[in-house]
């Protein structure tokens, strides 16, 4: 078992290495649009796991996951390697790439986000002539006889 701060360090640093091998020494065009969002280490320092997300080429044209998927999967030898010089421990970590679900939950959130205001403009709306059903002051009022006989007392 590793020390946990020390895993973290290892899983920040493979991600670096691997964004940085992707833009700079693999010249698969698949992996153009490819984003590393973070890395994950085993306690036992011997699985990585990468986490991706891939951008479209512009803001109407979806990404292509699958296309990413595959080059990552076959450029997984190379990067490993550069893990390994890059890193300098024992046992260079195996690698899994994963797609990171983060964007697509943050625009589901982000779609609920929208309902629950349309929601409240329609209840304010609905709320500006509407009045109270019962008394406008429905607790009761303590009698005041009683109050005057109290302190007479």
């Amino acid at each position: 078992m590793a020390d946990p701060a020390r895993a973290r360090r290892l899983s920040k640093r493979i991600s670096q290495i691997v964004a940085s091998a992707i833009e700079h020494e693999i010249k698969d065009p698949r992996l153009k649009n490819v984003t590393i969002t973070d890395a994950k280490i085993t306690a036992d320092l011997h699985d990585a796991t990468v986490y991706y997300t891939v951008l479209g080429e512009n803001l109407e044209s979806k990404p292509d996951f699958p296309g990413a998927a595959a080059a990552l999967e076959s450029a997984r030898g190379v990067l490993r390697s550069r893990v390994g010089q890059g890193t300098g421990v024992r046992f260079t970590p195996t690698l899994t790439f994963v797609a990171d679900t983060i964007p697509e939950e943050a625009r589901h959130i982000e779609d609920l986000l929208a309902k629950a205001r349309e929601a409240d403009a329609e209840l304010a709306r609905r709320a500006t002539g509407a009045k109270h059903a019962g008394d406008p002051d429905p607790y009761k009022q303590p009698r005041e006889a009683e109050d005057d006989e109290d302190t007479e007392e």
